[in-house]
């Protein structure tokens, strides 16, 4: 039986509240922080995009620091023991992503320490894989809260997609959502921490969790079709973890940014583990009001579920998390509120 841990508390900042409440609030009542941003499209028209309102015009790894910083403070504030004896994982962009908005991975995780003024743990370490990162680190978590490597765990995630070099290189591609291109997706930014500890009584828990690759990826050059292999495998090891089918989900959050691939990925997987009658499951993707957010995704969904919990808005009980990048790694995790089986 695989090692299970609690979401003690989140934290988050976002194009739509700079705090956990204020922003599961606005994405529950539909609101969406999409503007016109600095950036043209092929067509000189304003390319629309949800940037952070952040109170001052930080670029580049400052501003992914201050992102970042933002959500550890305040999921700290819940737990103030928790400051001192926890190692931070940091999910970050792929190391080969253009635009990517950071240089040295170190460089920034000292400029977070030094924002939130909390020492860097010996355990410390970043993981690049973009919009599933935060399921690897989920994995990487639990095991250490379960060795004993370390009684907290901080998981955050910071990403944007309002560069210059990404701007550029996805309006290329024909990904972006423009006026002439509905299958695209809008460019985001935001950072999202989940503070892990060992299991409680009453707990928000992770009791599933799988990781996995889909062959017939977004830029697959071989052009195979898209089966959804990866992305069903990673329910089924998730599933299979927590002991339960597909039918007893209580309901979804899911990456989807907004490209049909995304769509056929998750309905392909859900629809090839459905075994007995499934009652109906809402999806709900922070995507709607956020765009593109990358790296922070995971963390953002896993506290979106923290916080429909906590406030008795969630539609099921449990919950399944999943997401996945460009190359094909996907990850899935089901988490269950007050540890019910």
């Amino acid at each position: 039986m695989k090692p299970a841990l609690d979401i003690l508390s989140v934290g988050m900042v976002t194009a739509v509240g700079l705090d956990a409440q204020s922003a599961c609030a606005a994405i529950r009542a539909g609101i969406d922080g999409f503007q016109e941003t600095r950036f043209k499209d092929e067509n000189g028209e304003w390319l629309i995009g949800a940037p952070v309102p952040l109170p001052r015009n930080w670029v580049g790894e400052k501003r992914m620091a201050h992102l970042a910083a933002g959500a550890i403070v305040e999921a700290f504030q819940e737990v103030p023991e928790a400051r001192g004896q926890t190692a931070l994982i940091l999910c970050v962009a792929e190391e080969d992503r253009p635009g990517r908005p950071m240089g040295s991975t170190l460089r920034l995780l000292d400029r977070i320490s030094a924002i939130t003024e909390v020492e860097k743990h010996s355990r410390s370490r970043v993981i690049a894989h973009g919009r599933p990162s935060g399921h690897v680190a989920l994995d990487y978590a639990r095991r250490m809260i379960a060795s004993g490597e370390t009684p907290y765990v901080m998981i955050v995630g910071v990403d944007s997609y309002l560069t210059t070099l990404a701007t550029r290189h996805y309006l290329s591609e024909r990904r972006h959502l423009t006026p002439d291109n509905p299958n695209g997706f809008i460019p985001g930014e935001a950072a999202a921490a989940i503070l892990c500890g060992p299991p409680r009584h009453g707990g928000f828990r992770l009791i599933g969790l799988g990781l996995s690759r889909e062959p017939a990826s977004i830029y697959n050059k071989q052009d195979l079709p898209l089966r959804a292999d990866g992305m069903t495998a990673a329910y089924r090891h998730a599933l299979g973890e927590s002991g339960i089918e597909m039918n007893r989900l209580g309901y979804r959050i899911s990456d989807l940014i907004g490209e049909q691939y995304w769509f056929k990925q998750t309905a392909l997987a859900s629809i090839r583990l459905v075994r007995n009658p499934c009652p109906p499951q809402d999806l709900w993707s922070p995507a709607e009001t956020l765009g593109n957010i990358g790296a922070a995704v995971t963390p953002l969904m896993v506290g979106m579920a923290f916080m429909a919990a906590r406030k008795n808005y969630a539609t099921g009980n449990p919950v399944l998390v999943e997401a996945s990048n460009d190359v094909g790694a996907c990850g899935a995790a089901v988490l269950v509120a007050r540890a019910a089986r």
